[in-house]
């Protein structure tokens, strides 16, 4: 993992990983606009229900809206990041011979895992597109959106850091 964090190695990276870089900060910027929205309509739930005595219905709704788009953007910008809970020290303590391909199978495993996501995602969304969530009158497919996106990411930022392994340079 490069020392230098998102925003910085943007200046001495090709336009691919700084393409990937920005993706990866949208989703971050997605996902935080996101925790800000359901930290304020929790705030209007509290309001609502001991404040006015009459609580907003929708609030719940909404939040479990937000929550898979938090989550999914948030673990796709992870990957790129590769800031993700990982036990690293047990394959940096292997020698060399082991420690390489235990590496290429973890990626591949992260590769199979976003190719499914992305597949299980589409397929979510689009069986789910015709119905309405309640209370907030829009598409249940909604609520898969964020998984199939998140599937592509990880496949994108995955065989960049795969491509990058190829050619010798740290990851």
């Amino acid at each position: 993992m490069s020392s230098l964090p998102l925003i910085d190695r943007a200046a001495t990276a090709g336009p691919v990983a700084r393409g990937l870089d920005l993706l990866a900060r949208g989703c971050v910027l997605v996902a935080g606009c996101g925790l800000v929205t359901l930290i304020a309509i929790f705030g209007w739930l509290v309001w609502g229900r001991y404040v006015m005595n009459d609580t907003p219905t929708w609030v719940e709704q909404l939040a479990i809206l937000l929550v898979s788009w938090i989550t999914f953007l948030g673990a796709a910008a992870g990957v790129r990041s590769r800031s993700h809970l990982s036990i690293d020290f047990v394959r940096d303590a292997m020698p060399r011979p082991i420690r390489e391909p235990l590496w290429w199978l973890a990626t591949l495993g992260v590769l199979v895992f976003g190719a499914c996501l992305a597949w299980q995602g589409t397929t979510l969304a689009q069986s789910t597109w015709p119905r309405t969530i309640p209370m907030l009158g829009v598409s249940e497919g909604l609520r898969a959106v964020p998984m199939a996106l998140c599937g592509v990411f990880t496949v994108l930022f995955t065989l960049h850091q795969m491509a990058a392994k190829l050619r010798g340079e740290e990851i």
